[in-house]
């Protein structure tokens, strides 16, 4: 089915639009959620609260792109997830770790506007199309998709080793662009 179509179920308020969704993009869902929280329960159990985030949203929203909606509801809620059990806990795990390297980058307290917010997000946005695509693809699944160093080694055919540098390398390069742009780092 296409996206146009299921968006329109959920306008209607069809239930079907729910299953759609599912047979759609579960799998891409329960990917992302997988590799945040490390637990297939935890994952179905994000997936199934991504569709009725969904259900909830869609109307007043209409998605551009259904892929992207769905996939960033599941990471929020999987990083929700995440801090919640982190809280519990202070364990480690890839996202743990994936934020903590970041963290020299951006300041470590809240974000005091939404004007902030929006001006960081589009700094971020102009470094990440400052990149070539072998770059931005190692930023994207260590900072976003939260995948380990070891995945994305034997996906991108480098060394971990290799992969490490790339990443201290992008993050020095993100710190000190945030620093042109003037954003508190």
């Amino acid at each position: 089915m296409e996206d146009m179509e299921i968006i329109e179920l959920y306008w209607q308020r069809d239930e079907r639009a729910v299953k759609e969704s599912d047979v759609k993009y579960g799998r891409l869902c329960k990917g992302i959620a997988l590799r945040l929280l490390e637990n297939m329960e935890d994952s179905e159990e994000c997936v199934s609260d991504t569709w009725l985030r969904a259900w909830n949203t869609m109307p007043p929203q209409r998605p551009e792109i259904l892929r992207a909606f769905f996939a960033k509801i599941t990471r929020n809620l999987a990083l929700d997830r995440c801090r919640s059990s982190a809280a519990q806990k202070r364990g480690g795990g890839e996202v743990s770790l994936a934020l903590e390297e970041l963290k020299d980058c951006v300041s470590g307290g809240t974000i005091e506007s939404e004007l902030e917010r929006k001006e960081l997000v589009a700094a971020i946005n102009d470094f990440l199309r400052g990149l070539d695509e072998k770059e931005r693809q190692l930023f994207l699944r260590r900072y976003w998709l939260a995948e380990s160093v070891s995945a994305i080694s034997k996906k991108s055919g480098m060394s971990a080793n290799a992969v490490s540098l790339r990443l201290m390398r992008l993050r020095t390069r993100l710190k000190e662009h945030l620093e042109k742009e003037e954003i508190s780092v």
